[in-house]
């Protein structure tokens, strides 16, 4: 059985950080005659069915998806993207973050960066110890696994529990 990983915001070309055997993204634009399906996950589920990844990416995507937006109803696109990363990572599947984060000024130097990344962001509302996001409507638990600093760039990794 082959591995699968998923990189989301992934533009023409998904990234494999893990080595999966297969690769497919996820982007707002469309790329014909790529393994990218079009999809806007602020407002749209991942297209793929449940527990089918070992393997979701995020490389300079998740500060770009709103904390709250109103359609037509107040609804929380983060938590959602954060849903739907649990729903289709296999049981134990890593989740991988790559992001600008506070305090670097990059975060806040591009004006579609819209979702703040601290480095407590993950390990306080997403991990199963104290997972506070359940209560915005967080479904799932994580562990994270690890977290560091590359330059501006928070490298998170989480695991599906």
């Amino acid at each position: 059985m082959s591995t699968k990983s998923l990189d989301l915001g992934c533009g023409p070309q998904p990234k494999n950080p893990f080595n999966a055997e297969e690769v497919y993204g996820i982007d707002v634009a469309e790329f014909p005659g790529t393994s990218v399906v079009q999809a806007d996950l602020v407002v749209e589920p991942i297209p793929f069915p449940d527990a089918s990844f070992e393997y979701v990416t995020a490389h300079d995507f998740i500060e770009h998806v709103p904390r709250v937006i109103y359609n037509p109803q107040r609804r929380n696109p983060f938590i959602e993207v954060m849903n739907e990363i649990h729903r289709v990572l296999k049981p134990g599947g890593l989740f991988l973050s790559f992001t600008p984060a506070f305090p670097h000024p990059a975060v806040f130097r591009d004006p579609t960066h819209v979702n703040i990344i601290t480095e407590e962001t993950f390990p306080l509302y997403f991990d199963h110890e104290r997972c506070w996001a359940k209560a915005y409507g967080f479904k799932g638990a994580f562990i994270v696994r690890s977290q560091e600093w590359r330059g501006p760039q928070l490298l998170s990794i989480l695991q599906k529990v």
